[in-house]
């Protein structure tokens, strides 16, 4: 009788915290994410561009790949 060959374990990757706290799903997949340059230097942007980068934005398409897999886990 022949011992029973095991199957490798697969490694699971742990989603990275830091990365999941500052960005969010959207209903429809997209990763959202805040903009950057809100606070610094505030008082030489106009009140219309702060406004605007209160909003969230879409996840840069080129990190998408990237930041796919910090997330998985």
């Amino acid at each position: 009788m022949k011992a029973k060959a095991r199957k490798p374990k697969k490694i699971r990757m742990k989603t990275k915290k830091t990365f999941a706290k500052r960005v969010k799903i959207s209903g429809s997949g997209k990763m959202m994410t805040s903009h950057n340059y809100i606070s610094h230097f505030a008082a030489n942007k106009s009140h219309k561009q702060k406004m605007h980068l209160r909003k969230p934005t879409e996840a840069n398409h080129t990190d998408y790949k990237r930041d796919k897999q910090l997330l998985q886990g």
